[in-house]
C-alpha cells in the first residue's frame, strides 16, 4: 500500500500521475479536511470532494473544483431568494454535499461518507478524510480571525496574513485507517499540497507524525513551491506568517525530521545541495503537471525515489 497526504487540487493530479502507474487497490489518500465548512446547512468537504472527483473523471479541469459541466439552477434560486452565494456549488455538486449532510445527520461519520461516494463513483482507490472530527482552518488576519474558504473564496486570499489557527485539532483523532495505512505503508508520499493547511493539518493529528517516522517506510514530498512561489493557492503568505521562507528550502524546512527526500522542480536546483545540508536528499525533475504525461512522469520520479519503480 501507498499512502498520498493529499490536500485540494495539486494533490489530486498527483494522484492522477500515481494512478497511472500503481493498481488503484494498492493507493490510500489521506485527505485533509481542515478546509470542510457548512453552507446553507450543508456539510461541504472541498479537498475530499476535489480528490474524488478527479479520480472519477468528472472535475471541472478548467477551475480543479467542480463537476465538469454542472449547472448553477439551486445556486441562482438561493441568490434570487437573497442569500449570499458567494461559494459556488454546481447543482451535481450540491447532490453529494445533500447526501453527506443527511448521512452526518443520521449518525454516520465523515469516512463513512466519503466511502459511500467512492463506491457510487466506481473509485478502486482508498480516500481517506483525515478525521471524523471537526477540524476548521482559520486564517488570523487584521480584522481578526476569519475561516480559511472565507479567506480564500469569498475575500480572494487580500486580507494579510498574520497567523494560521487550526481549530478542533488538538483533539481530534484520526479517522479509522489513517494511523494502520501509514505504519504499514511501503511509502508514504506528500503530495504538492499547501504545507501549511492542507498537509499541516494531516500532520498535526494525533499520532501521525509519529506513525510516519517510526516505520521504516521511505517517505517522499513534492515541493509545491517552484521558483519562489507556489503553482496554485495561498501558500506564499501562510508560510511567510509562520515563518518559512516561500521556496523549495521553506518547503524542506517545514518537513524537516520527517521526510527523508524532497523533489524539487529544475528551476530550483541550485537549493539542492543546501536541503541536503538538511539531512534531506533531493531529486530534481520537472514537477509541473501540464497533462496526463508530466502527471505520470512526475509520480514517476517519485515512486523511482521510493524505491518502488
Amino acid at each position: 500500500m501507498i499512502a498520498v497526504l493529499a490536500g485540494g487540487v495539486g494533490a489530486a493530479r498527483f494522484l492522477e500521475g500515481v494512478a497511472q502507474l500503481v493498481p488503484h487497490e494498492q493507493i490510500a489518500a489521506i485527505v485533509n479536511t481542515g478546509d470542510d465548512i457548512v453552507l446553507h446547512g450543508l456539510y461541504i468537504s472541498p479537498d475530499v470532494d476535489i480528490v474524488t472527483y478527479t479520480l472519477a473523471g468528472i472535475i471541472e479541469e478548467s477551475q480543479g473544483w467542480g463537476i465538469r459541466g454542472d449547472t448553477t439552477g439551486v445556486l441562482d434560486m438561493l441568490a434570487q431568494l437573497g442569500n449570499d452565494t458567494w461559494f459556488k456549488l454546481g447543482d451535481r455538486d450540491l447532490a453529494v454535499h445533500i447526501m453527506r449532510t443527511e448521512m452526518l445527520r443520521h449518525g454516520a461519520t465523515l469516512a463513512e461518507t466519503a466511502e459511500r461516494v467512492r463506491q457510487a463513483l466506481g473509485l478502486g482507490m482508498q480516500i481517506i478524510p483525515m478525521s471524523n472530527d471537526p477540524v476548521a482552518t482559520h486564517i488570523v488576519t487584521p480584522a481578526g480571525a476569519i475561516h480559511f474558504q472565507h479567506y480564500l473564496v469569498r475575500r480572494r486570499a487580500q486580507d494579510a496574513v498574520l497567523g494560521v489557527e487550526f481549530h478542533g485539532l488538538s483533539v481530534a483523532a484520526p479517522a479509522p485507517g489513517v494511523i494502520e495505512t501509514l505504519q504499514t505503508a511501503q511509502a508514504i508520499l506528500i503530495a504538492p499540497s499547501n504545507p501549511i493547511v492542507s498537509v499541516g493539518t494531516i500532520l498535526g493529528l494525533a499520532g501521525v507524525r509519529e506513525a510516519i517516522t517510526a516505520g521504516n517506510a521511505p517517505v517522499v514530498a513534492v515541493s509545491p513551491i517552484v521558483g519562489g512561489a507556489p503553482i496554485k493557492g495561498p501558500a506564499a503568505p501562510l508560510m511567510q506568517a509562520l515563518g518559512y521562507e516561500v521556496s523549495a528550502l521553506g518547503v524542506a524546512h517545514c518537513y524537516r525530521d520527517l521526510i527523508d527526500i524532497l523533489v524539487i522542480d529544475q528551476v530550483d536546483a541550485a537549493l539542492a545541495d543546501v536541503i541536503r545540508d538538511l539531512g534531506i536528499d533531493v531529486v530534481v525533475t520537472d514537477t509541473i503537471m501540464r497533462g496526463p504525461a508530466e502527471k505520470r512522469a512526475l509520480a514517476q520520479a517519485v515512486l523511482v525515489a521510493a524505491g518502488l519503480a
